[in-house]
Protein backbone atom coordinates (compact mmCIF):
# COMPACT_ATOMS: atom_id res chain seq x y z
CA UNK A 1 0.00 0.00 0.00
CA UNK A 2 1.42 3.21 -1.04
CA UNK A 3 1.03 6.50 0.51
CA UNK A 4 1.25 9.82 -1.53
CA UNK A 5 2.06 12.82 0.45
CA UNK A 6 0.56 16.18 -0.70
CA UNK A 7 4.48 18.64 -0.46
CA UNK A 8 3.23 22.24 1.00
CA UNK A 9 2.25 24.90 -1.17
CA UNK A 10 5.22 26.88 -2.31
CA UNK A 11 4.90 31.03 -2.51
CA UNK A 12 5.76 32.14 -6.05
CA UNK A 13 8.68 34.01 -5.43
CA UNK A 14 10.40 30.84 -3.53
CA UNK A 15 10.30 32.14 0.20
CA UNK A 16 8.42 29.41 2.78
CA UNK A 17 5.50 27.69 1.89
CA UNK A 18 1.67 29.36 2.00
CA UNK A 19 -0.30 27.36 4.57
CA UNK A 20 -3.15 25.47 3.48
CA UNK A 21 -6.10 27.24 2.49
CA UNK A 22 -8.76 26.78 5.72
CA UNK A 23 -11.48 23.76 4.90
CA UNK A 24 -14.98 25.31 4.19
CA UNK A 25 -17.23 25.16 7.22
CA UNK A 26 -19.86 22.62 6.74
CA UNK A 27 -23.51 23.11 6.71
CA UNK A 28 -26.05 21.28 7.68
CA UNK A 29 -29.27 20.63 5.14
CA UNK A 30 -31.79 23.55 5.00
CA UNK A 31 -34.98 21.03 6.08
CA UNK A 32 -32.42 19.80 9.73
CA UNK A 33 -32.37 24.05 10.08
CA UNK A 34 -36.32 24.73 10.16
CA UNK A 35 -36.85 21.14 11.86
CA UNK A 36 -34.21 22.40 14.75
CA UNK A 37 -35.90 26.29 14.52
CA UNK A 38 -39.47 24.87 15.19
CA UNK A 39 -38.26 22.72 18.18
CA UNK A 40 -36.19 26.05 19.56
CA UNK A 41 -39.45 27.86 19.06
CA UNK A 42 -41.97 25.04 20.42
CA UNK A 43 -39.69 24.78 23.47
CA UNK A 44 -39.70 28.40 24.57
CA UNK A 45 -43.26 28.10 23.96
CA UNK A 46 -43.73 24.92 26.38
CA UNK A 47 -41.44 26.08 29.07
CA UNK A 48 -42.34 29.59 29.50
CA UNK A 49 -43.27 28.90 33.21
CA UNK A 50 -39.23 28.14 33.35
CA UNK A 51 -37.96 30.68 30.68
CA UNK A 52 -39.72 33.52 31.66
CA UNK A 53 -39.22 34.18 35.71
CA UNK A 54 -35.22 34.26 34.26
CA UNK A 55 -36.03 36.24 31.79
CA UNK A 56 -37.57 38.72 33.70
CA UNK A 57 -35.21 38.23 36.87
CA UNK A 58 -32.35 39.02 34.25
CA UNK A 59 -34.33 42.15 32.89
CA UNK A 60 -34.31 43.69 36.50
CA UNK A 61 -31.23 42.67 37.06
CA UNK A 62 -30.14 44.76 33.92
CA UNK A 63 -31.86 47.86 35.43
CA UNK A 64 -30.41 47.89 38.63
CA UNK A 65 -26.41 46.52 37.10
CA UNK A 66 -25.75 50.61 36.59
CA UNK A 67 -26.98 51.74 40.05
CA UNK A 68 -24.76 48.67 41.47
CA UNK A 69 -21.99 49.77 39.97
CA UNK A 70 -22.62 53.12 41.41
CA UNK A 71 -23.32 52.22 45.00
CA UNK A 72 -19.73 50.28 44.66
CA UNK A 73 -17.70 53.89 43.93
CA UNK A 74 -19.24 54.75 47.90
CA UNK A 75 -17.59 51.09 49.01
CA UNK A 76 -20.87 49.39 49.67
CA UNK A 77 -20.54 45.80 49.19
CA UNK A 78 -22.75 43.86 46.50
CA UNK A 79 -24.62 42.09 48.39
CA UNK A 80 -25.86 45.03 50.64
CA UNK A 81 -26.25 47.14 47.04
CA UNK A 82 -28.33 44.42 45.70
CA UNK A 83 -30.72 44.08 48.79
CA UNK A 84 -31.05 47.74 48.95
CA UNK A 85 -31.82 48.41 45.61
CA UNK A 86 -34.51 45.02 45.24
CA UNK A 87 -36.26 46.38 48.51
CA UNK A 88 -36.56 49.84 47.28
CA UNK A 89 -38.03 48.35 43.83
CA UNK A 90 -40.41 46.05 45.80
CA UNK A 91 -41.43 49.04 48.23
CA UNK A 92 -42.21 51.12 45.10
CA UNK A 93 -43.95 48.59 43.27
CA UNK A 94 -46.17 47.61 46.36
CA UNK A 95 -46.82 51.17 47.14
CA UNK A 96 -47.52 51.76 43.74
CA UNK A 97 -49.87 49.05 43.15
CA UNK A 98 -52.10 49.61 46.70
CA UNK A 99 -52.24 52.98 45.22
CA UNK A 100 -53.97 52.15 42.09
CA UNK A 101 -55.25 49.13 43.44
CA UNK A 102 -58.42 51.08 44.38
CA UNK A 103 -59.50 53.20 41.30
CA UNK A 104 -59.22 50.19 38.79
CA UNK A 105 -61.41 47.98 40.39
CA UNK A 106 -63.84 51.40 40.41
CA UNK A 107 -63.01 51.91 37.27
CA UNK A 108 -63.74 49.17 35.94
CA UNK A 109 -66.93 48.83 37.44
CA UNK A 110 -68.20 51.74 36.04
CA UNK A 111 -66.79 51.07 33.00
CA UNK A 112 -69.53 48.98 31.64
CA UNK A 113 -72.06 50.55 32.50
CA UNK A 114 -70.91 54.03 30.78
CA UNK A 115 -70.00 52.09 27.66
CA UNK A 116 -73.74 50.86 27.79
CA UNK A 117 -74.79 54.16 27.59
CA UNK A 118 -72.38 54.92 24.78
CA UNK A 119 -73.89 52.25 22.91
CA UNK A 120 -77.27 53.60 23.14
CA UNK A 121 -76.35 56.85 22.12
CA UNK A 122 -74.32 55.38 18.86
CA UNK A 123 -77.23 52.81 18.25
CA UNK A 124 -79.99 56.19 18.34
CA UNK A 125 -77.08 57.48 15.50
CA UNK A 126 -77.01 54.77 13.99
CA UNK A 127 -80.99 53.72 14.20
CA UNK A 128 -81.84 54.24 10.01
CA UNK A 129 -79.12 52.36 9.07
CA UNK A 130 -79.76 49.43 11.07
CA UNK A 131 -83.53 50.08 9.88
CA UNK A 132 -82.45 50.02 6.09
CA UNK A 133 -80.45 46.67 6.95
CA UNK A 134 -83.57 45.12 8.43
CA UNK A 135 -85.64 45.39 6.04
CA UNK A 136 -82.97 43.79 3.99
CA UNK A 137 -82.58 40.83 5.53
CA UNK A 138 -86.58 40.45 5.71
CA UNK A 139 -86.74 40.52 2.15
CA UNK A 140 -84.11 38.14 1.39
CA UNK A 141 -85.11 36.05 4.28
CA UNK A 142 -89.37 36.25 2.54
CA UNK A 143 -87.26 35.79 -1.03
CA UNK A 144 -85.46 32.17 0.35
CA UNK A 145 -88.16 31.08 1.91
CA UNK A 146 -87.86 29.00 5.46
CA UNK A 147 -84.89 27.39 4.14
CA UNK A 148 -82.87 30.78 4.36
CA UNK A 149 -83.30 30.93 7.97
CA UNK A 150 -79.95 30.29 10.06
CA UNK A 151 -79.72 28.28 13.20
CA UNK A 152 -78.31 30.16 16.60
CA UNK A 153 -76.12 27.98 18.97
CA UNK A 154 -76.00 29.15 22.66
CA UNK A 155 -73.03 28.23 24.24
CA UNK A 156 -73.06 28.91 28.04
CA UNK A 157 -69.88 28.45 30.17
CA UNK A 158 -69.92 27.52 33.96
CA UNK A 159 -67.64 29.90 35.50
CA UNK A 160 -65.60 27.55 38.31
CA UNK A 161 -65.13 29.05 41.83
CA UNK A 162 -61.77 27.06 42.33
CA UNK A 163 -60.03 28.81 39.19
CA UNK A 164 -59.04 31.71 41.34
CA UNK A 165 -57.76 29.73 44.10
CA UNK A 166 -55.53 27.64 41.98
CA UNK A 167 -54.03 30.32 40.14
CA UNK A 168 -52.93 32.43 43.19
CA UNK A 169 -50.53 30.45 44.61
CA UNK A 170 -49.13 30.51 41.16
CA UNK A 171 -48.74 33.77 40.53
CA UNK A 172 -47.18 34.11 43.90
CA UNK A 173 -44.78 31.41 43.69
CA UNK A 174 -43.77 32.83 40.03
CA UNK A 175 -43.43 36.26 41.65
CA UNK A 176 -41.25 35.22 44.27
CA UNK A 177 -38.94 33.60 42.05
CA UNK A 178 -38.59 36.64 39.56
CA UNK A 179 -37.65 38.55 43.08
CA UNK A 180 -35.25 35.62 44.27
CA UNK A 181 -33.65 35.38 40.96
CA UNK A 182 -33.41 39.17 40.36
CA UNK A 183 -31.66 39.39 43.44
CA UNK A 184 -29.10 36.32 43.17
CA UNK A 185 -28.37 37.86 39.40
CA UNK A 186 -27.38 41.15 40.92
CA UNK A 187 -25.31 39.92 43.84
CA UNK A 188 -23.50 36.14 41.76
CA UNK A 189 -24.02 37.36 37.81
CA UNK A 190 -20.09 37.86 37.57
CA UNK A 191 -19.10 34.84 39.64
CA UNK A 192 -21.47 32.97 37.48
CA UNK A 193 -20.05 34.08 34.16
CA UNK A 194 -16.72 33.94 34.90
CA UNK A 195 -17.27 30.38 35.87
CA UNK A 196 -19.11 29.82 32.94
CA UNK A 197 -16.65 31.36 30.87
CA UNK A 198 -13.90 29.42 32.30
CA UNK A 199 -15.44 26.22 30.91
CA UNK A 200 -14.34 27.37 27.08
CA UNK A 201 -11.70 25.59 25.91
CA UNK A 202 -9.33 28.32 24.21
CA UNK A 203 -8.40 31.30 25.35
CA UNK A 204 -9.05 33.26 22.25
CA UNK A 205 -13.14 31.98 22.93
CA UNK A 206 -12.56 32.64 26.87
CA UNK A 207 -11.61 36.35 25.59
CA UNK A 208 -14.34 36.70 22.56
CA UNK A 209 -17.11 35.34 25.07
CA UNK A 210 -15.25 38.19 27.81
CA UNK A 211 -15.73 41.03 25.37
CA UNK A 212 -19.20 40.14 24.34
CA UNK A 213 -20.98 39.54 27.43
CA UNK A 214 -19.15 42.98 29.14
CA UNK A 215 -20.35 44.82 26.30
CA UNK A 216 -23.92 43.35 26.45
CA UNK A 217 -24.52 44.23 29.66
CA UNK A 218 -22.60 47.64 30.36
CA UNK A 219 -24.86 48.64 26.59
CA UNK A 220 -28.37 46.99 27.09
CA UNK A 221 -27.86 47.59 30.82
CA UNK A 222 -27.45 51.03 30.61
CA UNK A 223 -30.25 51.10 27.56
CA UNK A 224 -32.83 49.37 29.76
CA UNK A 225 -32.00 51.92 32.65
CA UNK A 226 -32.55 54.85 30.23
CA UNK A 227 -35.68 53.62 28.34
CA UNK A 228 -36.87 52.43 31.82
CA UNK A 229 -36.62 56.37 33.40
CA UNK A 230 -37.52 57.75 30.05
CA UNK A 231 -40.76 55.69 30.12
CA UNK A 232 -41.74 56.69 33.69
CA UNK A 233 -41.22 60.30 32.76
CA UNK A 234 -43.70 59.45 30.15
CA UNK A 235 -46.41 58.36 32.31
CA UNK A 236 -45.83 61.12 34.89
CA UNK A 237 -46.16 63.64 32.44
CA UNK A 238 -48.94 62.08 30.99
CA UNK A 239 -50.78 61.84 34.65
CA UNK A 240 -50.10 65.12 35.27
CA UNK A 241 -52.03 66.24 31.82
CA UNK A 242 -55.19 64.18 32.97
CA UNK A 243 -54.88 65.77 36.43
CA UNK A 244 -55.12 69.25 34.51
CA UNK A 245 -57.80 67.59 32.94
CA UNK A 246 -60.11 67.39 35.73
CA UNK A 247 -58.99 63.84 36.44
CA UNK A 248 -58.94 62.26 40.24
CA UNK A 249 -55.09 62.25 41.13
CA UNK A 250 -55.28 58.77 41.47
CA UNK A 251 -57.02 58.37 38.00
CA UNK A 252 -54.78 60.18 36.72
CA UNK A 253 -51.84 58.01 38.19
CA UNK A 254 -53.50 54.86 37.09
CA UNK A 255 -53.36 56.32 33.05
CA UNK A 256 -49.53 57.13 33.86
CA UNK A 257 -48.99 53.65 34.82
CA UNK A 258 -50.82 52.09 31.95
CA UNK A 259 -48.87 54.64 29.39
CA UNK A 260 -45.72 53.93 30.64
CA UNK A 261 -45.83 49.98 30.93
CA UNK A 262 -47.12 50.79 26.97
CA UNK A 263 -44.41 52.17 25.78
CA UNK A 264 -41.78 49.64 26.33
CA UNK A 265 -43.45 47.82 23.35
CA UNK A 266 -43.42 50.03 20.39
CA UNK A 267 -45.77 50.70 17.91
CA UNK A 268 -47.78 48.30 19.47
CA UNK A 269 -47.80 49.89 22.85
CA UNK A 270 -48.93 53.37 21.68
CA UNK A 271 -51.69 51.63 19.23
CA UNK A 272 -53.22 49.74 22.14
CA UNK A 273 -52.84 53.56 24.00
CA UNK A 274 -54.72 55.62 21.79
CA UNK A 275 -57.62 53.29 21.94
CA UNK A 276 -57.59 52.99 25.79
CA UNK A 277 -57.13 56.90 26.01
CA UNK A 278 -60.35 57.05 23.27
CA UNK A 279 -62.38 54.16 25.47
CA UNK A 280 -61.64 56.20 28.69
CA UNK A 281 -61.96 60.23 27.29
CA UNK A 282 -65.79 58.64 26.10
CA UNK A 283 -66.44 57.02 29.56
CA UNK A 284 -65.12 60.27 31.43
CA UNK A 285 -66.19 63.22 29.16
CA UNK A 286 -69.53 63.86 27.39
CA UNK A 287 -68.68 66.05 24.60
CA UNK A 288 -67.21 64.20 21.55
CA UNK A 289 -64.01 66.90 21.35
CA UNK A 290 -63.58 66.47 25.33
CA UNK A 291 -63.59 62.68 24.75
CA UNK A 292 -60.85 62.91 22.02
CA UNK A 293 -58.37 64.98 23.72
CA UNK A 294 -56.84 62.59 25.96
CA UNK A 295 -56.02 60.52 23.02
CA UNK A 296 -54.81 63.12 21.12
CA UNK A 297 -52.75 64.83 23.72
CA UNK A 298 -50.98 60.97 24.45
CA UNK A 299 -50.30 61.19 20.31
CA UNK A 300 -48.35 64.62 20.86
CA UNK A 301 -46.40 63.64 24.49
CA UNK A 302 -45.76 60.07 22.17
CA UNK A 303 -44.41 61.88 19.24
CA UNK A 304 -41.84 64.45 21.51
CA UNK A 305 -40.87 61.11 23.46
CA UNK A 306 -40.06 58.67 20.16
CA UNK A 307 -38.75 61.61 17.62
CA UNK A 308 -37.11 63.90 19.99
CA UNK A 309 -35.73 62.83 23.53
CA UNK A 310 -35.35 59.17 22.91
CA UNK A 311 -32.64 59.26 19.80
CA UNK A 312 -31.28 62.61 21.22
CA UNK A 313 -30.46 59.93 25.08
CA UNK A 314 -29.70 56.73 23.16
CA UNK A 315 -28.44 58.50 19.52
CA UNK A 316 -28.37 55.46 17.06
CA UNK A 317 -26.29 53.08 18.46
CA UNK A 318 -29.48 50.93 19.54
CA UNK A 319 -31.23 51.77 16.77
CA UNK A 320 -33.41 48.47 15.29
CA UNK A 321 -35.18 48.21 11.78
CA UNK A 322 -39.09 48.99 12.39
CA UNK A 323 -39.62 45.78 10.56
CA UNK A 324 -37.24 43.78 12.69
CA UNK A 325 -39.09 45.54 15.53
CA UNK A 326 -42.42 44.88 14.38
CA UNK A 327 -41.50 41.06 13.29
CA UNK A 328 -39.98 40.61 16.85
CA UNK A 329 -42.97 41.98 18.80
CA UNK A 330 -44.84 39.67 17.14
CA UNK A 331 -43.38 36.49 16.85
CA UNK A 332 -42.40 37.13 21.55
CA UNK A 333 -45.59 38.33 21.76
CA UNK A 334 -47.04 35.40 20.55
CA UNK A 335 -44.80 33.25 22.43
CA UNK A 336 -44.89 34.94 25.72
CA UNK A 337 -48.18 37.36 26.19
CA UNK A 338 -47.86 40.72 27.50
CA UNK A 339 -44.09 39.69 28.51
CA UNK A 340 -43.01 39.34 25.42
CA UNK A 341 -43.61 42.72 24.15
CA UNK A 342 -41.81 43.85 27.45
CA UNK A 343 -38.55 41.91 26.46
CA UNK A 344 -38.85 41.83 23.07
CA UNK A 345 -36.90 44.80 22.53
CA UNK A 346 -34.33 44.26 25.08
CA UNK A 347 -33.69 40.94 23.14
CA UNK A 348 -33.33 41.65 19.68
CA UNK A 349 -30.79 44.26 21.13
CA UNK A 350 -28.84 41.74 22.58
CA UNK A 351 -29.03 39.67 19.67
CA UNK A 352 -27.47 42.48 17.35
CA UNK A 353 -24.85 43.07 19.78
CA UNK A 354 -23.92 39.73 19.60
CA UNK A 355 -23.47 39.50 15.68
CA UNK A 356 -21.59 42.52 15.51
CA UNK A 357 -18.83 40.63 17.55
CA UNK A 358 -18.71 37.69 15.97
CA UNK A 359 -17.39 36.68 12.52
CA UNK A 360 -18.73 36.71 9.29
CA UNK A 361 -22.27 37.69 10.98
CA UNK A 362 -22.35 41.44 10.90
CA UNK A 363 -24.07 41.52 7.84
CA UNK A 364 -26.92 40.15 9.73
CA UNK A 365 -26.23 42.85 12.28
CA UNK A 366 -26.93 45.15 9.47
CA UNK A 367 -30.16 43.65 8.69
CA UNK A 368 -31.26 44.28 12.23
CA UNK A 369 -30.20 47.62 12.08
Amino acid sequence: MSISIQPPTASPDGADPLPPPPAPRPRGPLSLVVLATLAVGYTLWAAQAIILPILLAAFFALVGNPILRGLRRLYLPRFVSALLVLCLGVSATVALSVQLAGPAAEWAQQAPRQLRLISRELRDFTKPMQQANQAAENFARAAGGESGRKLQIVRTQLDDPYRALVRTPKLAASVLAVVLLTFFFMVFGENLQRNAIALLPSRQQQRLTTGILREIEREVSRYVLTISVINTLVGLVFAGILYALQLPLQEALLWGTVVALLNFAPYIGPLIGVMLMLLMGFVEFRTPLAAALPAMLYLLVHMIEGQVVTPIVLGRRMAISPLMLILALMLFGWLWSLVGLLLAVPLLVCIKMVLNRLEGMQRWARLLG
